[in-house]
């Protein structure tokens, strides 16, 4: 029996990589993700330590751009935008229901960002 879509969360900063080094995280658990039957990954990314915005976020986030473009990924979701009042959120919830239950909906985080396989 198939198990249903899911939410897989990845922290890409715990070490503190190089941006290219998490870009290569965020690859690799992408084609991960849609091989595990994931709906949606939550990348923790962090802010930056400037509060302004690291690089590996900027390039994750630009990456990710890319990739949707592409047509690799269906969507791409700012933690700052993850609201119950987005659309993009609320048309992500139709495809994997534990977003509903993320702890940083509601919480505008732009350390995160979730994108939807």
């Amino acid at each position: 029996m198939k198990s249903p879509p899911f939410l897989k969360e990845v922290d890409i900063k715990s070490d503190m990589p190089t941006a290219d080094v998490a870009v290569k995280r965020v690859t690799y658990n992408i084609r991960n993700g849609k091989q595990l039957g994931a709906a949606a990954i939550k990348f923790i990314h962090g802010y930056g330590s400037t509060g302004k915005g690291g690089r590996i976020r900027t390039e994750t986030r630009r990456y990710l751009g890319e990739q949707k473009r592409k047509g690799f990924i269906r969507d791409v979701i700012t933690g700052e935008d993850f609201s119950i009042f987005d659309e993009a959120t609320r048309a992500a919830f139709l495809l994997c229901d534990d977003l509903r239950r993320d702890s940083d909906l509601e919480r505008h985080n732009n350390g995160i960002t979730i994108v939807i396989l």
